[in-house]
């Protein structure tokens, strides 16, 4: 059940952002992280880690399982929201140049791409690594964190 304040704290999300929530000890999602904030020119993208106060309560706003979550999500406020690779080559769109390139996947049906994202996920600790603490943005990164 969603509480006041986090009502309180969905409806102060910026409505002109898209919103990434990542797995926030997670050294591969910390990675992709990054490179979306490289390469994300336009100022589209703000982050929350699924395991924060605000990404805990987008979760429960979007009604989903966290306790089942293993996934990226990108969410667009008062639009729709993602997960899995849906959610990846959506934010890699973003990107624009040779990584619209990626935009192919969408042809292969959701449960395949779906399938390739869940064995990465599934092992991105033991291939990856894992932090004991969520991301700490830098100073010059802290305005994109909610």
């Amino acid at each position: 059940m969603i509480t006041e304040k986090e009502v309180k704290m969905i409806d102060s999300l910026p409505k002109d952002k898209k919103i990434v929530l990542f797995d926030g000890v997670c050294n591969l999602c910390n990675g992709f992280v990054d490179k979306i904030i490289s390469k994300d020119k336009k100022d589209v993208f703000r982050f929350a880690s699924l395991q924060s106060e605000i990404g805990i309560a987008i979760q429960e706003h979007l009604q989903l399982d966290a306790s089942k979550l293993d996934s990226v999500i990108l969410y667009e406020p008062g639009v729709a929201y993602y997960h899995k690779s849906t959610a990846a080559l959506k934010i890699m769109k973003e990107f624009g140049g040779v990584w619209s390139l990626m935009q192919i996947f969408v042809i292969l049906p959701k449960f395949l791409r779906d399938g390739v994202y869940n064995i990465i996920a599934k092992y991105r600790y033991k291939w990856f690594g894992e932090k004991n603490t969520c991301r700490m943005p830098t100073p010059e990164e802290r305005a994109r964190f909610l």
